[in-house]
């Protein structure tokens, strides 16, 4: 026959019965005093176990949030990847140098004719793909810029605009009226 643990106490002289009915009536209040007041009592151990599962959890959300940023990003990457493999347009190693400029640098790319006059037409664009410059339809560089703004290197429309804006006074024009543009200059 099972004995319960104060009588098991008892019968080991660990405690004697004063202990005992004192117990029992701390707990008969703690009882009573809940229904009374419909007021839960939490152990302090029950705060501590929720209070380090809210932790836990909200370190388990950041930990997925950055996991996710980290999956997103690769997943633009790999569609810039897909669009520029899938749409750029032969470089043909040509002659005719077509030069523009990436993080202030001015970079050069040797092509043919038709594809220097369709780059500054604006139907076609420059993109970098992992340091390497490819040529993509327009269409396909909205697409890019989309994703990321700074894999579209070169677009000739992007580049009127900011000739636009910085447009010269009548002094300045005066000033440089005097020397003539070589028939030559090719930018």
């Amino acid at each position: 026959m099972a004995l319960s643990l104060q009588e098991q106490l008892l019968k080991a002289g660990l405690t004697d019965k004063n202990k005992v009915k004192q117990a029992k009536k701390e707990k008969h209040k703690q009882v009573k005093q809940q229904q009374k007041h419909k007021v839960v009592s939490k152990n302090e151990s029950k705060i501590a176990a929720e209070k380090a599962l809210q932790a836990k959890q909200e370190k388990d959300r950041k930990l997925n949030q950055e996991a996710k940023a980290l999956a997103e990003s690769k997943a633009v990457v790999a569609q810039i990847k897909q669009l520029i493999e899938l749409n750029k347009q032969p470089k043909d190693n040509g002659d005719i140098p077509c030069n523009f400029t990436h993080n202030n640098i001015i970079k050069r790319i040797y092509v043919n004719q038709q594809t220097r006059n369709r780059i500054s037409q604006g139907k076609l664009a420059i993109v970098v793909l992992d340091g390497i410059y490819e040529i993509v339809p327009m269409p396909v560089a909205d697409k890019i810029s989309l994703r990321d703004k700074d894999a579209v290197v070169y677009r000739a429309d992007a580049a009127e605009q900011a000739e636009a804006k910085s447009t010269s006074t009548a002094e300045e024009d005066e000033w440089y009226a005097d020397y003539e543009i070589p028939d030559d200059l090719v930018w």
